[in-house]
């Protein structure tokens, strides 16, 4: 094996020092909140921990480790097999379902969980058919499983997020060598045994990180639990904080939900330092679909649907046809509104987050000092803690900024300025950047290193300074990746729910947490038409993770 890759570095010069200044500021900002949740969990005004831990608290963490541990299992479940069924065999339909079983990425879980109950519930088309069918005249006259559950919320959030397993588990099965499940055929074994002795012990550390992200995501959920009315750490900290105004309980049970996600992280973590697979070839022989004919085809092909009908198809086809059925519902009051607010903190969120990471990325590769590197990856700890974690760590220090600074200025000019922070949307773009700021970095940080270090050096020998190097030489050459970062954030910010809904001012609605609002009081009709545009931008993104992610080839 040849030596590791060394970094490459952007001479320093006059002026580094500024940008690695900077790079430190910002880094110091995304990491702050959370940072917050742990000064306030120890210092809270009025100690509740007893009490949480002598009433909710066991419930809360029972009913999360109940979802994490259920969605986590059925998506590694769903995801690993649709990408064994597709990496390993051609039946109909397979190059079709390829892309499809990326689509339910473009639908946020809690807009599937809005389509699933009117779907199924007493009222719907499923429950009504069977009732005109048998000649059933109340709920009485049968059973049928409770809608508004907790395996529900197992199987909505399942549904949502399995791609996440799907496009690790294909690209681990893709990149390995067809030499290896000859020698198994070879040995006797049938296809379950290729999938079970060979192909899922080569793929466990990429299923086991997609397993991961999922759980992730299931304790981060707000909108699934709480329509289901399934009480979660997440539900906690909206009514320790909103119901019983103690900030400091929130705090503390946001700690316990940071546990479990540093828990989770550090669990995939060990799978994949654990499991470490090598090919015996530099360019391994490429893997050789097997034709399946007739009935095990169908049944293959079967197999593929479910997963995208389930995640994607009834969603969309629920909440589409609410939102055309009722066309007036298009002009109700406050969804122009709310679309044009989720426009302008989306965008503004995006351009702050894609700005301060190439800040910050090209701050650090100026310096050479380790401090800089060190905490670069740290600041990708915003992503994998929860929007209403979050929301705890921003909103309390931001409002006691604001209200010094609101005292300050009454002091000086006799004029009481209000909050302007919390009061306004900042407050929101600042949890979209936190939240988001790893993606933007990982994608900036990818593009930088394309770029070949002899241009920037030759911009700098020919006196252009750091920021001049930037602007004319990296940002030209990186431009595709910028815009892709920027939309990715931008999509994210659209969908995000529990951070919006704790840190928006007073009547201020985005598209999710109208179409939040109006499912949570029944009103489908209403929460289709934002339910819709939120999937409209879902799709956009799916789209350019599709076209990156089958870019691969098909054998």
């Amino acid at each position: 094996m040849g030596a590791p890759p060394v970094r490459s570095r952007v001479p320093g010069g006059p002026g580094a020092g500024v940008w690695s200044a900077g790079a430190l500021v910002i880094a110091a900002l995304v990491v702050l909140p959370v940072l917050s949740v742990l000064v306030l969990a120890f210092h809270p005004t009025e100690n509740i921990w007893p009490h949480l831990l002598s009433t909710t608290l066991p419930r809360y963490a029972g009913n999360t480790a109940i979802l994490t541990f259920g969605a986590g299992a059925l998506a590694a479940a769903v995801g690993a097999g649709a990408a064994w069924l597709v990496t390993m065999y051609r039946f109909p339909f397979v190059g079709l379902l390829e892309w499809l079983l990326l689509l339910p990425l473009a639908i946020p879980a809690y807009i599937g969980a809005y389509a699933l109950v009117d779907f199924l519930d007493y009222s719907g088309p499923v429950q009504v058919a069977l009732r005109e069918a048998a000649g059933w005249t109340s709920s009485r006259d049968y059973w049928f499983p409770q809608v508004r559950s907790r395996t529900a919320a197992v199987i909505v959030l399942a549904a949502a997020l399995y791609p996440y397993v799907y496009m690790l588990a294909r690209a681990a099965f893709r990149e390995q060598s067809a030499g290896s499940y000859e020698v198994a055929r070879a040995l006797g074994a049938g296809p379950f045994g290729l999938f079970w002795r060979v192909g899922l012990p080569l793929a466990r550390p990429a299923i086991a990180a997609g397993a991961a992200i999922v759980m992730m995501e299931t304790v981060n959920d707000f909108g699934v639990v709480d329509f289901f009315g399934v009480q979660t750490l997440t539900t906690g900290i909206f009514t320790v904080w909103l119901e019983t105004g103690n900030a400091g309980g929130a705090a503390q049970i946001a700690c316990v939900i940071l546990t479990v996600i540093l828990a989770l992280v550090a669990l995939e973590k060990v799978s994949r330092r654990n499991s470490r697979y090598y090919h015996s070839a530099r360019q391994p022989r490429p893997i050789t679909r097997i034709r399946l004919a007739g009935g095990a085809g169908w049944l293959a092909t079967a197999l593929c649907a479910l997963p995208v009908a389930a995640g994607f198809v009834l969603p969309l086809g629920v909440i589409a046809g609410h939102a055309f059925d009722r066309p007036e519902s298009w002009v109700s009051a406050g969804l122009g509104r709310a679309f044009l607010h989720t426009l302008t903190v989306g965008g503004a969120a995006s351009a702050v987050t894609v700005a301060a990471a190439l800040f910050m990325v090209y701050g650090v590769r100026l310096t050479g000092r380790k401090l800089p590197r060190l905490i670069l990856p740290v600041t990708t700890i915003g992503y994998a803690a929860p929007g209403a974690v979050l929301a705890v760590g921003i909103l309390i220090p931001l409002a006691a900024f604001d209200h010094r600074v609101a005292d300050a200025m009454l002091w000086l000019t006799g004029r009481d300025p209000g909050l302007i922070l919390t009061g306004s949307a900042a407050a929101i773009v600042l949890a979209y950047t936190v939240r988001f700021f790893a993606i933007a970095q990982g994608a900036t940080d990818a593009a930088f290193g394309r770029v070949s270090p002899s241009l920037p050096m030759a911009a700098r020998s020919l006196g252009r300074t750091a920021g001049g190097a930037l602007r004319e030489v990296y940002l030209p050459l990186m431009r595709g990746s910028v815009g892709t970062a920027l939309l990715l954030v931008f999509v994210d910010c659209v969908k995000e729910l529990p951070a919006t809904l704790l840190l928006r001012p007073f009547n201020y609605d985005t598209l999710a947490t109208r179409a939040h609002e109006k499912a949570s009081l029944e009103n489908i009709a209403e929460a289709a038409p934002p339910a819709l545009l939120v999937i409209a931008v879902g799709l956009v993104a799916v789209a350019f993770l599709a076209r990156a992610h089958l870019s691969g080839g098909r054998r």
